[in-house]
């Protein structure tokens, strides 16, 4: 608005410099009459269309509801009212005094006054004229009856005679051929123009007025002259001839004086227009400033409320950081000082709680990560034994059942977790307020669980947590452990007495056998040997108890598994079993002891060996592969495969599906492929058998 206030104030001086211009310039003003009326007509067009944005303006805020609009609108409406009717008033009185003034400029006598002095001042000009054709004729005349050698010489007292000041004589070109001049000061003669020489050409001749601007008025006269040689070419006779000084000045001073008249005459109506529009564009700007003074008294009062109002709706949304500048220091300003302040309090405590909650957040998030990475597993249900959270280790664990069971009791988990699930619920159910502990059995993963149960406080929701480890390594290895013990004891106290049984059997049969009867020494045989045979039984048993306690650290280097399984296949050329191999190109060699891999090895072929006695079509694969970073080498057979209930303790001494044997075989491979950071897995085949699967880190 401001800016609008001052592109007004400049529109103002300039029609107002325009006005006093055309009024004291009246040449000025008819020759820029159109700029003037234009200009007026733009700028009346331009203040229509502010006057018009403005109410637009007000109009959209009026119904879109805007704070402080109505007292806009009132206040414009006031002040449109208070400009508009002293405006009309003296509008109308200037338009009548205007109109009466300027008609009142204008006479008919003064105007028959000017037009009697220029028709006699454009007689007296005629009347020289017409004699100053008829000495030139005179002069043409006796001019051409002379040769042009003679004319050039009686030129000058032909000019005398006449009584003129100049005569020249120039060719059809405009080219000077003689001259005489009554002006000893003027070297060079006025010449005729080249319209003037065709006009002259035509055979009327050529008379007229000159008026050089600062020059005094001449007449001026061009005829032809006749030529008494048909082939000369035809020469032009100019004579001129200054006008009294007196006469020229007294005709000047009318003819100006008449055309300032008729100048001011013909711009009568234009005069009346452009007040007319000057003094309407002035009234429309008083109305335009009263507009804009309203909306400037209207926004100083208003803003301050609508601010606080704007302020108060974004406090509604939640925005706290909004301040309102305060204008004034009055009660609006006090008013507005204590909203700020407030605000500012709101947002101060605001910031608090984010900060809060942000730390909750951090908090929460630390603890959903140090869960997400532990491989513990952790449950939390609510007061109803729903499933709420489940970390990553519990899915680790319990395996892909368990995303289905998010959000239902442990009542509706799927079968395959109900070993797992049942006994879980009724130590919540009978457990109340106190920690639990229980060992569980999952059933279907060979996995031997360690739960621990406790209640959540009760505020602000309560629930249960449990916390479970996968404890099958942890007793595996301690059953290897107490196995190993086992061994080294047996080893240790049976192997003692072993050989001294044996010696003394022999000796006995070497002693007795001649000095019995047949039947006696049959019977002495048959037992001696029986002894002997049972002692070597339990002399291998000890040996391999032995190698089980007392197996070597390995002895790391670079290996071929490709090589090694070759070398240990040829050994089984002659095997009643036929060995397939499947060995990848381009293997990785791994770190590992070349003997007791080769003992693994041994142990897998002779393990799928007795698995195959007595079976048609008994077939064994030996592959390898490499995956990832690891190396794989993998033993199977077409043969009956394990018991599903022996898998969780297949790789523990004495557990074995053959009649004969210690069980020792797959305890043993277990326990080189640990000591190599290995990994051994054993699962039957869909078809039919088993295969055994060996994963050793690449070199």
């Amino acid at each position: 608005m401001r800016l609008l206030l001052l592109i007004g104030a400049a529109l103002a001086g300039v029609l107002i410099f325009l006005l006093a211009t055309a009024s004291a310039n009246t040449t000025l003003f008819a020759r820029h009459y159109p700029l003037i009326l234009g200009l007026n007509a733009a700028l009346a067009a331009s203040l229509a269309v502010l006057a018009v944005w403005q109410l637009a303006a007000l109009w959209r805020k009026l119904r879109g509801r805007v704070f402080g609009s109505r007292l806009t609108l009132r206040l414009m409406v006031m002040l449109a009212l208070m400009a508009l009717a002293p405006g009309a008033l003296v509008y109308t009185v200037s338009v009548q005094f205007l109109s009466k003034s300027i008609e009142s400029w204008f006479d008919v006598k003064v105007d028959a006054a000017l037009e009697g002095g220029i028709s006699l001042g454009q007689s007296a000009i005629d009347q020289m004229l017409g004699e100053m054709q008829v000495k030139a004729r005179g002069i043409a005349l006796e001019l051409g009856e002379r040769p042009q050698a003679q004319q050039v010489v009686v030129l000058d007292r032909l000019r005398e005679q006449a009584g003129v000041q100049e005569a020249v004589i120039v060719s059809p070109a405009g080219r000077l051929l003689a001259s005489a001049s009554g002006e000893v000061s003027r070297l060079v003669p006025e010449l005729p123009t080249a319209q003037i020489l065709r006009q002259a050409r035509s055979g009327r001749g050529y008379s007229g007025v000159d008026a050089p601007a600062g020059k005094p008025l001449a007449l001026r006269v061009v005829v032809p002259l006749s030529s008494p040689a048909f082939a000369d070419e035809q020469r032009f006779l100019q004579l001129r001839q200054p006008v009294p000084d007196q006469f020229a000045r007294s005709a000047e001073a009318v003819e100006v004086a008449y055309r300032d008249y008729r100048e001011l005459a013909l711009s009568r109506q234009g005069l009346k227009r452009i007040y007319i529009v000057t003094l309407t564009l002035a009234l429309s700007m008083a109305l335009l400033v009263a507009i804009a003074l309203a909306v400037l008294l209207a926004d100083r009062l208003s803003q301050p409320l609508a601010n606080l109002a704007q302020a108060t709706q974004a406090v509604a949304r939640g925005d706290f950081s909004r301040r309102t500048p305060v204008i004034s220091r009055d009660e609006l300003g006090v008013l507005t000082e204590s909203f700020n302040s407030m605000t500012q309090q709101l947002d101060e405590a605001r910031r608090v709680l984010e900060a809060n909650r942000d730390a909750l957040e951090t908090a929460r998030a630390r603890l959903e990560n140090i869960l997400s990475n532990l491989s513990t597993g952790v449950l939390v249900f609510d007061g109803m034994l729903r499933l709420t959270i489940a970390n990553h280790g519990a899915h680790a664990i319990l395996g892909a059942g368990l995303e289905a069971s998010a959000g239902r009791t442990l009542a509706q988990w799927p079968a395959a977790l109900s070993s797992f699930a049942a006994p879980v619920a009724q130590q919540f159910a009978a457990g109340g307020e106190r920690v639990w502990q229980l060992e569980l059995e999952l059933r279907g993963a060979g996995k031997t669980l360690l739960a621990r149960g406790a209640a959540l406080p009760k505020a602000p929701e309560g629930g249960y947590v449990l916390v479970f480890d996968d404890i099958t390594r942890l007793l595996q290895a301690q059953r290897a452990t107490a196995w190993a013990e086992v061994a080294r004891r047996l080893a240790h106290e049976i192997k003692n007495p072993l050989t001294p049984i044996q010696l003394s059997a022999e000796r006995l049969e070497m002693k007795l056998a001649d000095k019995l009867s047949g039947d006696e020494a049959e019977v002495l045989q048959r037992g001696i040997h029986t002894i002997v045979n049972q002692v070597a039984a339990l002399k291998s048993m000890v040996d391999a108890f032995r190698d089980y306690a007392r197996l070597p650290a390995p002895a790391l280097a670079q290996l071929d598994l490709n090589a090694l399984v070759s070398e240990v296949l040829s050994l089984y050329e002659t095997s009643p079993v036929p060995i397939a191999r499947s060995l990848a190109p381009g293997l990785p060699q791994v770190r590992a002891d070349a003997q007791q891999m080769r003992q693994v090895l041994h142990n897998l072929l002779q393990n799928a060996q007795d698995a195959l006695e007595n079976r048609k079509g008994a077939a064994i694969e030996v592959s390898t592969a490499a995956t990832g970073d690891r190396v794989r080498f993998t033993v199977s057979d077409n043969g009956g495969g394990f018991p599903q209930a022996m898998m969780a303790r297949i790789f523990e001494p004495y557990v074995t599906t053959k009649p004969r044997g210690t069980g020792l075989g797959l305890a043993i491979v277990k326990k080189i492929v640990d000591e190599h950071h290995g990994e051994v897995a054993i699962e039957n085949r869909p078809a039919q058998g088993a295969a055994v699967s060996v994963l050793l880190k690449a070199a």
